[in-house]
């Protein structure tokens, strides 16, 4: 019996209606499953998902968020064996389904890492507080918090699991739910790995769906509240990006498509150097993992015209150990293209391109084959063209061939490979080999208007580079014009894509109340015990602690010289002022923030652990001899840390405002510290 795909919906799986579309093994051409999306109810699948999984996303905070992640990611560690033994029958060797399987948890598990960057609440607060009054009684702010809505990420068939895994990772981290629709020719990887986070009971319920066919009229539903992804084809992507729900609703739409991606040659990267060896191994690499179907590959390499012989030959001969065929068969170094449809368009495509920039390597109708058949099998021999002539026949820079394909094309000097590789209209990525820093200067400042991520490879990177290819989670994934104009991932930047920015105004102690971070000039909170004897529960958000006074002597900043080895003039030398900003000798400011501290601690033992740090510290108005200062300490936020294991203690970060003021009531210093705080709870 050939498997029947199921979709998960509404909380169950169910079979689709409709026609069947058959899904087969990329090497042997054999059937192994049946896809059939039909017949679902698109409304009541967005209706349940915002109603239930968004519910309950919404309620969890970052912390809870990034730890379910974490749960998650743990998980399909576990069953990653089994996704490796399907997803050989996509054409993926194991180094290629690594990128895939493990490259996917490895998402799971750095967005779970991200929670850290956020508050342990469910929103969080952005940058600064704005000032928007002279008396500083009125103000502003800005909050993000999770949309109301849905995500529907339609993804493509060549990383049917990393894919899904990058995009969810991030919408589950924001608080939204998602509704995944995969490309169907590898969809049996996607099913597989949804049964088994469904199965982990991990999410809370309406939290993923997924939709196994076409997904025809998926959108229709969509709101402002929702936010869809594609990954694909630019023009299937500019078709979906004018639906008219996307468009009436203004429904954001973050479109990553694959791109005319270059790799640049230095002009000083010759042979014989470490830059040149890099540089042909990161373009055999790009060419072939994955038989070349990756939106980030390498689609057109840009050489000095002096150095294209060298680049040619040294590439056919890195190529000619590129070994094709089953991904199983021992010694496979390339697999095989998606699908038999994918083969054809390739040809298509690289026939097309050949007209004017002749093939120099490779047979676009033969190629040996380990543990397989050509005419069966969806195998091709890694291609590379050659374009004399890049301004003149630029088919290069505007037709993509998804697979093994590449371009070799000289310039000759870094302004006209600045340009070269600005004709590919946005790319997702692009690379430079040198070890010259102007050279790399100069290239990375002209092409990054149309780039999104731009590698620059010397000997220095060799051993820890993750290559042109790889895109990183906390590093953004997309790029302008072609490429999309969307981004994803990119840290808090890609989380932020799933969350509503909303400004709010109001008195400084109406914004304290609603962020749960005290704000200058609100209302302060004065309780009888010292706040260092508080557990991290007690203490509440603008409570403070006024010091005494000290009047700061020469003896004192003479002293603090001795003791901290700071013998800057204007501490120590009264005959070096003259031409400068004092009238005297002044105080260290560090002096005043540790006088301040020790204004503030409370020396008995009590919940506060130890000093953690120290944010920010300002140091605003000199302090001379006979200056009297005061501190005001008052709690600015509190941060809970998790237990890393059952005998670790309960605890909080808590961050601390100090304003250090003079005898005139202006303030001399102010500094955020943290300390680390003991919870009453110790459960």
């Amino acid at each position: 019996m050939i498997p029947t795909l199921e979709n998960y919906a509404l909380g169950r799986w169910m079979a689709g209606t409709g026609e069947q579309q058959e899904l087969l093994d990329a090497s042997t051409g054999e059937v192994i499953a049946i896809a059939n999306g039909e017949g679902l109810d698109y409304e009541a699948m967005f209706d349940y998902a915002r109603r239930t999984g968004n519910r309950a996303l919404r309620k969890m905070t970052f912390h809870e968020r990034g730890r379910m992640l974490k749960a998650l990611a743990l998980h399909l560690d576990s069953k990653k064996e089994e996704f490796y033994t399907l997803s050989y029958r996509s054409g993926a060797t194991r180094a290629d389904s690594w990128i895939d399987i493990e490259g996917g948890i490895g998402n799971l598990f750095a967005n779970a890492s991200l929670r850290r960057k956020f508050p342990d609440k469910p929103f969080y607060v952005e940058s600064d507080p704005i000032a928007l009054s002279k008396a500083g009684n009125f103000m502003g702010h800005h909050i993000m918090v999770p949309k109301e809505g849905v995500a529907i990420h339609i993804n493509a068939y060549n990383f049917p699991i990393w894919g899904m895994l990058e995009k969810i990772a991030v919408n589950l981290l924001a608080g939204m739910p998602a509704i995944v629709k995969p490309a169907v020719p590898t969809a049996y990887l996607t099913e597989a790995v949804v049964r088994e986070i469904i199965a982990s009971k991990i999410l809370p319920e309406g939290a993923l769906q997924l939709v196994c066919g076409s997904g025809q009229g998926i959108l229709d539903h969509v709101t402002y509240q929702d936010v869809v992804t594609f990954t694909g084809s630019a023009e299937t992507g500019r078709k979906l990006k004018g639906h008219p729900r996307i468009l009436a609703e203004a429904v954001p739409f973050n479109m990553e498509a694959d791109s005319l991606n270059s790799a640049v040659l230095g002009p000083d990267a010759v042979p014989g150097t470490v830059e040149f060896d890099l540089f042909i191994k990161e373009v055999r690499k790009e060419m072939t993992a994955k038989a070349g179907q990756k939106c980030t590959a390498i689609r057109r390499i840009i050489v000095p015209e002096n150095l294209v012989e060298d680049v040619q030959i040294a590439l056919g001969k890195a190529l000619a150990q590129t070994t094709v065929g089953h991904p199983q068969a021992e010694g496979v170094r390339m697999g095989a293209l998606a699908g038999r449809a994918q083969v054809q368009k390739l040809r298509e495509q690289v026939r097309h391109l050949a007209k004017n920039t002749p093939i120099v390597y490779g047979d676009l109708d033969n190629v040996a084959v380990i543990g397989g058949d050509c005419k069966v099998g969806a195998f091709v021999s890694p291609i590379v063209l050659m374009n004399p002539e890049p301004f003149r026949f630029t088919d290069t820079h505007e037709i993509e061939a998804f697979g093994p394909v590449a371009t070799i094309m000289p310039y000759k000097d870094v302004d006209e490979a600045i340009a070269l590789s600005n004709l590919g209209k946005g790319s997702l990525v692009c690379s430079v080999a040198t070890n010259n820093p102007r050279t790399a200067q100069d290239f990375v400042l002209g092409a990054a208007t149309h780039h999104g991520r731009i590698l620059v490879l010397n000997g220095e990177v060799a051993k820890e580079s993750t290559g042109h290819g790889s895109p990183l989670p906390l590093l953004i994934h997309g790029g302008p014009g072609r490429a999309g104009g969307g981004q994803e991932m990119g840290g808090l930047r890609g989380v932020e894509h799933f969350m509503q920015r909303v400004a709010i105004q109001g008195s400084p102690s109406m914004i304290t109340a609603i962020t749960e971070v005290y704000q200058p000039k609100a209302r302060q909170i004065e309780r009888d015990k010292h706040p260092f004897q508080h557990y991290f529960e007690e203490l509440e958000i603008g409570q403070t602690y006024v010091t005494h006074k000290h009047t700061v002597t020469e003896a004192d900043i003479s002293n603090f010289a001795n003791v901290s080895g700071d013998n800057f003039y204007a501490h120590v030398d009264a005959t070096s002022l003259e031409g400068t900003l004092f009238t005297g000798r002044v105080a260290h400011g560090y002096y005043i923030l540790s006088k301040a501290a020790g204004m503030f601690v409370d020396p008995r033992k009590g919940p506060v652990l130890l000093n953690y740090g120290l944010d920010e510290c300002r140091f605003t108005k000199p302090v001379y001899p006979g200056t009297t200062i005061g501190v005001k300490l008052t709690v600015k936020e509190k941060i809970g840390q998790e237990k890393r294991d059952a005998d670790d203690v309960a605890k909080g970060i808590v961050r601390w405002l100090v304003e250090v003021t003079d005898q005139e009531n202006e303030t001399v210093a102010v500094a955020t510290i943290l300390t680390m705080v003991k919870k009453q709870d110790q459960s």
